[in-house]
């Protein structure tokens, strides 16, 4: 499946398919990092025709090797005495543009497939944003749901204890993903102290305000997602007002992204968590998920004992099947795939826009192209919490803090900008309008001039 529109010169195409053929045979069991490198080569195949600099300097095969993958255990003991191993990744995938820089997640889910495409797709991104960051991942396949507190910590101060070896200011600066919140970061941070006997807040974001942390990291993918979706819908003269949105997840992301929208005038009338999802055609009180979920940590189901006049469904991907102008996911990778797709078209969804880390297969996002729905790639798309990770690396590094004001207005103000270089990419390779085409292509330019003015490294 392609994203490419246009017919394009035959030893061009060749290339791309010669390096993808290489990636393949090389990561045969790695699903998840060939679709993350099959999605990026289908949308910059544009700039291959005509134009030979990259393949001379065999960008492409560079580009989808990791500078290292660090693979270590994790032993921790749960409160009844009993040692656990799990496993845990860091990849550091390119650092052209400058250090390393992506999420932890904590999830039994995580593996090396999952931990390379997700540095892969942070690299890109990363680059989107403008930012002098690179593009790392990590994590560990811990499942964090039922463990005590004591046990949270005591896992993360055994994963910080490997770890600790490999990041810093200037080498690479983790931060949170799945599983891993501001308590993680909390634990994992005092434990860096301690092995480096060091107090460097540069190394590690998403802190507490109290010891180097940012004003506004906490709400800012789910904001500089709607930030975007409101460059989306100007390009066509529309607004957010009177829109009714359906959002997957309930989590951080998801519940900042509609209080926001709700405060440009949405209505959210749809969301879930993992066991279901909830649905009223008159509006959700966000407020109130808000306190359920991020606050009391229950169920999106508890929220009819708010409202009985709100239906639930347990099968959460069910979701998509709401009839609405605005589709948010924002729950995981490759839930919306090519029959949820086929129904949000049917159901006449006027604008798609990827809040979680690649949410919709490659079939689903052609279909929303070939349906000339407006589709925000999560790469442009949820880049703002990484954008705020930077700002808070730059208040750590001159040793100010910002207002949360100041935060939100270069938030703003960096979200615009990824619209614009996606759609200015876009267009100038043929692709108008067509942002997966857009971010893809202005956040591998800048990493591929970067590396070819450095040398072969």
């Amino acid at each position: 499946m392609s994203f490419i529109k246009t017919r394009l010169n035959e030893n061009t195409c060749d290339y791309v398919n010669k390096v993808f053929a290489k990636v393949k045979e090389r990561n045969q069991d790695q699903r998840e990092f060939q679709l993350a490198v099959k999605s990026l080569f289908d949308a910059i195949t544009p700039l291959f025709k005509n134009n030979s600099c990259y393949e001379k300097h065999s960008i492409l095969e560079r580009i989808v090797e990791p500078d290292r993958i660090i693979s270590f255990k994790v032993p921790w003991v749960d409160d009844q005495g009993k040692i656990h191993v799990n496993r845990g990744y860091r990849v550091q995938f390119n650092q052209a543009i400058g250090p390393y820089k992506g999420g932890i997640r904590f999830h039994p889910s995580v593996n090396l497939s999952i931990m390379k495409s997700l540095a892969f797709q942070q690299t890109i991104k990363n680059a989107i944003t403008g930012q002098a960051i690179g593009g790392a991942k990590g994590g560990a396949d811990f499942d964090p749901k039922g463990k005590s507190t004591m046990e949270i910590m005591r896992f993360c101060q055994s994963y910080m204890t490997e770890l600790a070896k490999y990041i810093g200011p200037d080498v690479d600066v983790p931060a949170g993903d799945i599983g891993v919140g501001a308590r993680e970061i909390g634990y994992m941070f005092g434990m860096y102290k301690r092995l480096t006997g060091t107090y460097e807040p540069g190394v590690i974001t998403g802190k507490g305000i109290e010891y180097g942390g940012s004003l506004g990291r906490t709400e800012a993918t789910g904001y500089g997602a709607i930030y975007f979706v409101e460059e989306m819908l100007r390009e066509k003269n529309l607004s957010l007002a009177g829109k009714s949105i359906i959002v997957s997840g309930s989590g951080n992301v998801a519940v900042h992204t509609m209080e926001k929208a709700v405060e440009k005038g949405a209505k959210i009338i749809a969301c879930s968590d993992s066991s279901g999802y909830i649905y009223n055609e008159e509006g959700l009180d966000v407020a109130s998920i808000k306190q359920l979920k991020l606050v009391e940590n229950k169920r999106i189901s508890d929220y009819l004992t708010i409202d009985s006049e709100t239906k639930y469904c347990d099968q959460c991907t069910d979701i998509w099947s709401i009839p609405c102008d605005i589709a948010l996911p924002c729950a995981t990778q490759y839930e919306i795939d090519e029959q949820a797709a086929k129904q949000l078209v049917q159901n006449g969804v006027k604008v798609v826009a990827e809040g979680a880390n690649m949410p919709s297969s490659l079939e689903a996002t052609q279909i929303f192209i070939d349906n000339h729905v407006l589709f925000g790639p999560a790469q442009a798309v949820n880049a703002g919490g990484v954008a705020v990770s930077s700002l808070e690396m730059a208040q750590n590094s001159a040793k100010v803090n910002w207002s949360f004001a100041k935060v939100d207005a270069e938030l703003k103000q960096i979200m615009q900008n990824i619209y614009d270089r996606c759609i200015t990419e876009a267009n100038n390779y043929g692709q108008t309008n067509n942002l997966v085409v857009g971010a893809n292509i202005a956040g591998f330019k800048r990493i591929a001039n970067a590396m070819i003015a450095q040398g072969v490294l």
